[in-house]
């Protein structure tokens, strides 16, 4: 695709105290999630109503750019065998097209089950149908970032010993 769609492994690389951007990408709606500056904590951002690309790419720029991201991750929804339908075409078209606008590293992260599992939390909790309706999508991005940084958290080399 593009130098800057990575393996997670090169946000190892990213500068210490940089944030990264969760995305759920839905077909009406863009959840977005914001990682903390350590890079271990995801927290639901907000949620982008999807008008066509260029204008939705502007708004996630701008968030992007308001939070200082230094990468994004991307959910990416194969099916649950781990083939690649029609969603997971639509989600890397939309990679592909975002690509030439920004320098910021992309990495695909499998999203299956996070909006199973973020309705099934939203359902534990009691929340009406409007409540879920209104945040499955950031918290889907959330829950999507968070599989990312624990991923990553895992991976970071060992601080150097000060002996």
């Amino acid at each position: 695709m593009s130098s800057n769609v990575v393996d997670l492994e090169a946000f190892v690389a990213l500068p210490d105290h940089a944030r990264l951007l969760g995305l759920d990408l839905g077909t009406k709606t863009i959840g977005l999630a914001l990682s903390d500056l350590e890079r271990q904590i995801a927290t639901p951002l907000e949620t982008i109503k999807r008008v066509k690309f260029s204008l939705d790419a502007v708004a996630l720029l701008k968030v992007a750019d308001k939070y200082a991201v230094a990468g994004l991750v991307i959910g990416l929804p194969l099916n649950m065998d781990g083939t690649e339908g029609p969603r997971v075409q639509s989600t890397r078209a939309f990679v592909r097209n975002l690509v030439p606008l920004t320098s910021l590293p992309i990495v695909f992260w499998d999203e299956r089950m996070s909006t199973l599992a973020v309705t099934r939390t939203l359902l534990d909790a009691d929340a009406s149908r409007a409540k879920r309706a209104a945040v499955v999508d950031k918290m889907a991005a959330a829950y999507i970032l968070q599989g990312a940084l624990d991923r990553l958290m895992r991976m970071e080399p060992d601080e150097p010993s000060l002996g």
